[in-house]
């Protein structure tokens, strides 16, 4: 290169990095966000898929009858109130003078649609219609949602039902959500909520801009909203201390404290409500990816359960892989949550020797290989921790054949039953402890809605039989009651291995005002870049 070149080449990247700064600067005054997290929601369709990186962005764009406001309680949205029909259900009264984002009204209509839709065999999230026996219209403003049973936890069960225009859904033929496959709901939306869909770009950027219509106070200045899916959290965090993003989360807990002592960043520190566990394939008749025993599933018996917990070193694992981000979990729930179980709340610890000694108990003394499958965009430190927890069973004898994947792939893979055992992260939508057993515990019955994340066909009779009774009691002590004789019926059975409470680490350039709820939603519409 000559000298002249070489200085032409400087040059140019002095025009580059001046329009880089100019473009921060345009951004920070425009107030402009740019946020990332390692999982792209993989549909814009509300009833769709029941995970968190779906329903939490979408929060933003849908609505439903009811919401959380910050500290996690419930609130009107698109229902103004709600009361009791005595035993038989709820009457949510709607608000008028709502429109969607393109300009059509909303009644009651399009609550019945949605209900329709959401409660349907093509919905993810049908589960949260169980204890539903009928819809009825009133009148265009009035919803009557009939149980039944009484179900007094029935409107903080429907806070992420998000409402679709029937319309809309109509005429675009997306009458029914698509979860494997697309429908133009998938791609594109026509919500009630703060911010509308500008673009959409699967798997590299998707906009939002504020929706001037919307029938709330407006709390953010923002003038758009830019997500970045960022797998790697390397990536994530250079992004962040270079300015090109303004917003991760989650911080990599091995970043925690380089966050925290850079100036003009900030570190926003919770507990979430997640409870990350180990899950097994209690209903197959033989592990699929085993050499030594591919005729039978070691993992149906309780003491070979027993054994994969006593193998797993959970203190350790929040020590070494969360670097003392995290707490060790018990149970399904975790101490916040409304009807934790304090009577189930010991838990059995690290010993590998006891391991092994089950093992030979139940027939396995020389051990035995077997599949795991884990995540590895989904949750803090997925892919390491499952990493760790297969040196932790392979020292025991379980000898784990660890796959590991990207969300996109590892839900159909388990839905599709092809794990031994697998990782698995809960955050209960309710609050309530009855939410995990509904969900996870509960045999599983599509036409009773129940069980839809029960990936591992655990079946107990009895968890059974108390659910519905759990779902209608309105005395606090009666209710604990049953749920403790659950939460010790799934610590016995080792229905599933719980691991740790996820902690909430987020990082921001410190012009950043926001809110951290416990369900780790970021929600746009209290932010606020200074």
């Amino acid at each position: 290169m000559t000298k002249s070149s070489h200085r032409a080449g400087h040059v140019a990247a002095g025009f580059t990095l001046a329009a880089a700064l100019l473009s921060s600067v345009s951004i920070a005054s425009a107030a402009e966000l740019r946020w990332s997290s390692p999982t792209d929601p993989q549909t814009m369709d509300p009833h769709a898929v029941s995970s968190a990186p779906v329903l939490g962005f979408l929060n933003n764009v849908y609505e439903g009858l009811v919401r959380r406001d910050k500290d996690m309680a419930i609130e009107g949205s698109l229902a103004e109130s709600w009361e009791p029909l005595g035993e038989d259900g709820w009457r949510f009264k709607l608000r008028e003078g709502v429109t969607f984002h393109d300009g059509a009204d909303f009644t009651a209509e399009d609550v019945l649609f949605s209900y329709e839709r959401a409660s349907s065999e093509a919905s993810d999230v049908s589960s949260w219609f169980a204890p539903v026996k009928e819809v009825k219209i009133v009148d265009d403003y009035t919803v009557d949602f009939l149980t039944h049973a009484p179900n007094p936890i029935f409107p903080d069960s429907i806070a992420n039902f998000m409402i679709l225009d029937k319309g809309w859904a109509e005429a675009n033929a997306a009458e029914l959500p698509a979860r494997d496959t697309e429908t133009f709901a998938t791609l594109n939306t026509n919500g009630t909520g703060p911010f509308k869909l500008a673009s959409r770009e699967p798997g590299v950027e998707t906009v939002l801009e504020p929706f001037d219509g919307w029938w709330d106070e407006k709390q953010h200045n923002l003038t758009k909203a830019t997500f970045l899916p960022i797998a790697n959290p390397a990536t994530a965090v250079s992004g962040l201390l270079s300015g090109q993003v303004d917003l991760i989360e989650p911080v990599p807990v091995q970043d925690v404290s380089r966050i925290e002592d850079q100036d003009g960043l900030t570190l926003h520190r919770g507990i979430e409500a997640r409870v990350i566990m180990l899950g097994f394939a209690h209903g197959h008749d033989a592990l699929k990816y085993s050499k030594e025993t591919a005729d039978k599933n070691p993992f149906q018996d309780v003491k070979v359960r027993t054994a994969v917990q006593k193998a797993i070193n959970a203190e350790a694992l929040v020590d070494k892989i969360m670097r003392g981000n995290a707490e060790v979990a018990s149970q399904l729930v975790s101490p916040q949550m409304k009807g934790y179980s304090a009577a189930a709340s010991d838990r059995t610890g690290y010993d590998p020797e006891g391991a092994k000694a089950l093992l030979a108990e139940a027939g396995y003394p020389d051990g035995f290989s077997f599949g795991l499958k884990c995540p590895n965009d989904r949750y803090i430190n997925d892919e390491a921790l499952c990493k760790a927890m297969a040196a932790l069973l392979t020292q025991a004898g379980m000898k784990a054949n660890l796959n590991a994947m990207p969300v996109r792939t590892y839900w159909p893979e388990l839905r599709a039953g092809n794990f031994d055992m697998y990782l698995l992260g809960w955050s209960p939508g309710t609050f309530d402890a009855e939410h995990p057993i509904r969900f996870l515990v509960t045999t599983k019955n599509d036409e009773k809605k129940l069980g839809s994340w029960n990936f591992g066909g655990y079946s107990n009779a009895r968890v059974d039989e108390l659910l519905p009774q759990i779902q209608r009691e309105i005395d606090p002590e009666k209710r604990q009651t049953m749920l403790d004789e659950v939460a010790t019926i799934v610590r016995d059975d080792v229905v599933y291995v719980p691991l740790h409470i996820q902690p909430l680490l987020w990082g921001s350039k410190s012009n950043i005002d926001l809110t951290q709820r416990a369900d780790n939603f970021l929600m746009l519409r209290w932010v606020t870049v200074n």
